[in-house]
């Protein structure tokens, strides 16, 4: 979803171009780009210029709703989001502790979108671009 964020603007993406840039497997990001379609996340289109886009801009699409398609429940433990299943429920001082890691990484997810990430990684690789540079820099002029 990243990297479909990164070439938003670009038009459909394919398969191979995410799984290269990705280290994923084919099979294993179709798969995942199926569910993400099938929850009206991406669309595709086929025929040449086909392949994979966003469905929503980058920033309409929040962490969360990937998360929740991708994985599931965010619930570090049954008993969350389903209390009957454990008779000690009400009583349980742990679950309160589980109760609120849920909540704290539901609130993260939920105030970060595609669009936040893209930024991030765009800075990340600038700054990486820069420290690898002043690095050849520093090994050049000890030669």
């Amino acid at each position: 979803m990243l990297d479909l964020a990164r070439h938003y603007k670009e038009g459909p993406v394919l398969v191979k171009d995410i799984a290269a840039r990705q280290d994923l497997s084919c099979q294993y990001l179709e798969q995942l780009l199926l569910s993400l379609k099938l929850a009206g996340l991406v669309r595709s289109t086929r025929g040449a210029g086909g392949g994979f886009m966003l469905a929503k801009e980058p920033g309409q699409i929040k962490l969360s709703q990937i998360v929740q398609v991708l994985e599931g429940t965010i619930c570090p433990v049954e008993c969350i989001d389903s209390p009957q299943s454990y008779s000690r429920s009400g009583c349980c001082a742990t679950r309160d502790i589980w109760c609120r890691i849920k909540e704290a990484v539901t609130e993260v997810l939920e105030g970060v979108t595609l669009r936040d990430l893209a930024i991030q990684q765009e800075e990340k690789e600038r700054a990486a671009g820069q420290m690898n540079s002043k690095l050849c820099q520093r090994v050049n002029n000890t030669f």
